[in-house]
């Protein structure tokens, strides 16, 4: 016999925010962060994953405001750039991921630290007001962490902190959270990755739907 399975894709979508909203616990949440949570359910399939998902107040007004104006968007890794809804942007923002660039592996061997840390030195000169999405590396984060310890470091509008992993994962979102240089989101603990990160951009870039 043939599978019966719901074939209407607007059904689907409807249903499956639906039972994100009926199941999840979202009363912590102003309507602005609520909307990023329940995308990033979403992505990751995850009912629970709202337990670790952190926000500083305003973080998402600010990282909107900041797209509206035409913030560049800054990305750790290909599989986040890549997954940004282009027509959800509002300013057509640029996307950048220089893990790829010119130079990153003889820069890293100069540093003695990884590809992903080494490319965060590319957008040194342009973070003032832009985004800055880290959703694989923690070596990235730290190394940001580290570049905004430079007072003459300019400062991005705010920071989706959701690198995933065993090793330095959980210790470098605690230490976005500890110092929150600016405004910043995290996923506590090991948690994290580009489906989650690339999620809370689209929601951040699109108005409440």
């Amino acid at each position: 016999m043939p599978y019966q399975y719901e074939q209407n894709g607007q059904a689907i979508y409807d249903e499956s925010f639906a039972t994100i909203r009926r199941e999840a616990e979202l009363s912590g949440f102003d309507q602005d962060e609520e909307q990023v949570v329940v995308r990033m359910i979403h992505a990751a399939g995850m009912i629970g994953l709202e337990k670790f998902v952190k926000f500083t107040p305003g973080m998402v007004a600010a990282a909107r405001s900041a797209m509206e104006s035409g913030a560049p968007i800054f990305c750790d890794a290909r599989m986040v750039s890549e997954g940004v809804t282009r027509p959800r942007l509002p300013a057509d923002n640029k996307v950048i991921c220089t893990l790829h660039a010119e130079g990153i592996y003889e820069l890293a061997k100069e540093m003695g630290n990884t590809r992903s840390a080494a490319a965060l030195e590319h957008w040194r000169n342009q973070l003032d007001g832009a985004i800055v999405a880290i959703g694989n590396a923690p070596t990235a984060l730290f190394h940001l962490l580290n570049m905004l310890e430079d007072p003459d470091c300019p400062r991005p509008a705010a920071i989706i902190g959701c690198p995933v992993g065993f090793i330095g994962a959980a210790e470098s979102k605690d230490a976005l959270w500890k110092d929150q240089p600016v405004p910043c989101m995290i996923v506590e603990g090991r948690l994290g990755g580009s489906a989650m990160t690339v999620a809370a951009i689209n929601a951040i870039a699109s108005r409440k739907e």
